[in-house]
């Protein structure tokens, strides 16, 4: 049996839960990124590296 993943909604998020943002970190080093908590809607996955290479330059860009 395979675990769910355990999805974290962007605190971004505006009231509609289908305007956002969803990231679960996955087995090994990956992060998983999907528009919804539903992990059939996957947008992307990427290394943990990567990602925090993304949210520094999201976060520098203001």
């Amino acid at each position: 049996m395979t675990a769910r993943p355990v999805w974290q909604k962007s605190s971004f998020c505006g009231e509609e839960d289908d305007a956002c943002v969803y990231v679960s970190a996955a087995p090994g080093t990956l992060v998983r990124v999907a528009d919804r908590a539903d992990p059939a809607h996957l947008v992307l996955a990427t290394t943990q590296a990567a990602w925090a290479d993304f949210l520094a330059a999201v976060k520098a860009s203001g």
